[in-house]
C-alpha cells in the first residue's frame, strides 16, 4: 500500500520546549487513523504540523499532496463563530477547491453545498446564521463544508468533543464513508472507546510514539500505562531533545 504522508524523526517545540518528540512512521493512502494519548500528549500540535500550521523544529513531514488536497477540521473552541456568516456561506467555504479564494461560487457549487446540509442532516438551515446553532449543528456543518471540499486527505481536530451523542454518531458514518471512498483520514481523539470501535489504526502518542499500527495492538492495557506513565514525568521545562526523566 502506498504511503500518503510520512513523519521522518519529526520534532515540535514551542519557544524551545517539546511538544512532539522523534515521531517517525507513515499513514498509508486511504487508511482510517486515530491519534490518542493522555491530555497534552501532542496529539494536536502533530495534526497541525502535518496540516503545515506547524513547522517542525527537526525532521520532516513527506508527502506529495497539493495544499486543496487536504482537508482540515481543527477544534471547535478555535473557531469564530461570532462572524456574521450564514450556514450555507459557511459550506461554500469548501468550494475554493475548485473556484479559488477569490473565485466566482456558481450554481453547480451551490447546489452540491445543499446536498452536502443534507447529507449531515441540516437540510432547510441554509439562511441560517452560524451563532445561532448548537454544537452539534455546527459541527455537522463543518462536516457538510469537508464534504464539498472534496480532499483527499482529510484531518479532523477532536471532532466529537462536546456534541450530542446521535451527532457523533451520524458524523462517524460520514467518516467511515470517507474511508470507503478510499481516502486518509486522521483524527485526533480523546474518546478510547471511539477509538477502538471506529478506527482500526491508531497513533499512541506522549509526545514521544508509545505504538502506531492497528488498533487492538496498540491500544492494549501495556501500551496505555506506558502512555500514562511517560505523561507523568513530562518536564514542560525540558529543552528540546533533552530527557524528560
Amino acid at each position: 500500500m502506498s504511503q500518503a504522508i510520512r513523519l521522518a524523526d519529526v520534532t515540535v517545540a514551542y519557544e524551545r520546549h517539546p511538544a512532539v518528540h522523534h515521531v517517525s512512521g507513515s499513514f498509508d493512502t486511504g487508511s482510517l487513523t486515530a491519534i490518542a494519548g493522555p491530555n497534552g500528549a501532542g496529539k494536536s500540535t502533530l495534526l497541525k504540523t502535518i496540516m503545515g500550521e506547524l513547522k517542525p523544529a527537526s525532521g520532516r513531514v513527506e508527502h506529495r499532496l497539493a495544499p486543496l488536497d487536504l482537508g482540515y477540521l481543527p477544534q471547535a473552541s478555535e473557531i469564530n463563530r461570532r462572524f456574521p456568516i450564514s450556514v450555507l456561506d459557511t459550506v461554500l467555504l469548501g468550494a475554493w477547491r475548485t473556484s479559488g479564494a477569490f473565485g466566482r461560487i456558481g450554481r453547480q457549487a451551490r447546489v452540491r453545498a445543499v446536498e452536502a446540509l443534507g447529507a449531515v442532516g441540516l437540510q432547510g438551515f441554509e439562511k441560517r446564521h452560524v451563532g445561532s446553532l448548537s454544537a452539534g449543528q455546527f459541527q455537522r456543518v463543518l462536516f457538510a463544508r469537508l464534504l464539498l471540499q472534496d480532499a483527499k486527505v482529510i484531518l479532523l481536530d477532536e471532532p466529537f468533543t462536546a456534541i450530542d451523542a446521535r451527532t457523533t454518531t451520524d458524523l462517524l458514518e460520514i467518516v467511515a464513508r470517507w474511508h470507503g471512498e478510499g481516502r486518509t483520514v486522521i483524527a485526533v481523539l480523546h474518546d478510547f472507546e471511539q477509538v477502538r470501535a471506529h478506527f482500526p489504526k491508531t497513533l499512541l502518542i506522549a509526545r514521544e510514539l508509545i505504538a502506531w499500527g492497528a488498533t487492538p495492538e496498540v491500544m492494549s492495557g501495556a501500551n496505555l500505562l506506558r502512555a500514562r506513565a511517560m505523561a507523568e514525568k513530562w518536564d514542560d521545562a525540558a529543552g528540546v531533545c533533552e530527557p524528560t526523566s
